[in-house]
């Protein structure tokens, strides 16, 4: 058998496949945040036949300071609760499995989008925006208030029925600011070396895993390098993969930090690779690999080859409704 059509099971969740559509921002909510018709037609056709393993919905908003975008999906209220159980159901329906990101944008939020100052762990403006805005320090106040926010989401995410819930730190968002010594210059317990950095996600780690239970799938988006020679490497990566397995997470879904979903100059298929390969030698739970592939022998080859346990495909799947159909069907011949 191969190797992408091998099941796994994640904890509470039985993946028919290897094959995961990672999050993909759609800007098609309603303005207030809740799932659209052209949200659930999307995701419908997408799910059709259950040809993709594991589905993970696009980052949504956990409080209205840290939403990204216009039509961001919301999961920062009761009242968002009804409209993704349709979500979750219509997905799950069609055979695949399904987990939602939740996020906060930090100080990649804009004001005149969200209608508040943006906020970050220091007072350094984004290296990812062109608008120089420079945001308001957290208090340690604050930063429980945003733990909360983050348990309260993913207790809304389980209520909705979706089989899992993603935390979202890449892509030079806040948990990445955090992370990150580009963005994080804090002298307290949130910043200094790669652990006290984590320490807010280890706080929300305990805050989902205590509110969800033990038998819910957790994961965490990580920005594992922002290839940027002051930013975060693969040596950082390593320090807080263990360290969120030990804390409860059950799935890593590796990318890029600051520097997006790219990696500058990349043109191999699965360019992350070197990230999960080197993560896979120190933690044991299952990792996805992200990162320009659109190719199923591609897919294949780097399943075989041991750098990853789950393959991401994005781009090609966004343009090609049929394209996990026609993987799938033509590594069956």
């Amino acid at each position: 058998m191969a190797n992408l059509l091998k099941p796994l099971v994640l904890k509470n969740i039985n993946l028919s496949n290897r094959l995961v559509m990672p999050p993909m921002a759609t800007s098609a909510s309603q303005p207030d945040g809740k799932v659209s018709k052209e949200i659930i037609d999307y995701y419908d056709e997408k799910s059709k036949g259950g040809y993709i393993g594991l589905i993970v919905i696009e980052h949504s908003f956990i409080t209205q300071q840290g939403k990204a975008s216009d039509k961001q999906l919301s999961v920062a209220d009761d009242s968002c609760i009804e409209s993704l159980k349709v979500l979750a159901n219509t997905i799950q329906k069609n055979g695949s499995k399904t987990v939602m990101q939740i996020n906060h944008a930090g100080n990649a939020a804009k004001k005149d989008v969200t209608g508040m100052e943006p906020v970050g762990p220091s007072a350094i403006a984004n290296p990812r925006s062109k608008s120089g805005i420079v945001p308001k320090e957290l208090s340690q106040h604050e930063i429980a208030t945003i733990v909360e926010e983050f348990k309260n989401a993913a207790i809304r995410v389980k209520k909705a029925g979706f089989d899992g819930v993603q935390i979202h730190s890449a892509h030079g968002y806040l948990l990445n600011q955090f992370y990150s010594p580009l963005t994080n210059k804090r002298t307290d317990k949130y910043g200094g070396d790669t652990l006290g950095r984590i320490t807010i996600h280890l706080e929300i780690i305990k805050a989902v895993r205590e509110a969800v239970g033990p038998d819910f799938n957790v994961s965490l988006r990580l920005g594992a390098s922002d290839y940027n020679e002051n930013g975060t490497t693969i040596e950082d990566s390593k320090i807080a993969a263990v360290e969120f397995e030990k804390a409860g997470v059950d799935l890593l879904d590796i990318s890029g930090g600051f520097s997006g979903y790219n990696i500058p100059g990349a043109d191999k298929q699965g360019y992350f690779y070197p990230l999960t390969e080197a993560l896979k030698e120190v933690v044991s739970i299952p990792l996805i690999l992200t990162g320009g592939i659109t190719d199923s022998l591609a897919a294949e080859k780097l399943l075989q080859d041991e750098k990853t346990d789950l393959i991401g495909v994005g781009r090609a799947i966004l343009n090609d409704s049929n394209w996990a159909k026609n993987a799938i069907e033509g590594l069956k011949k």
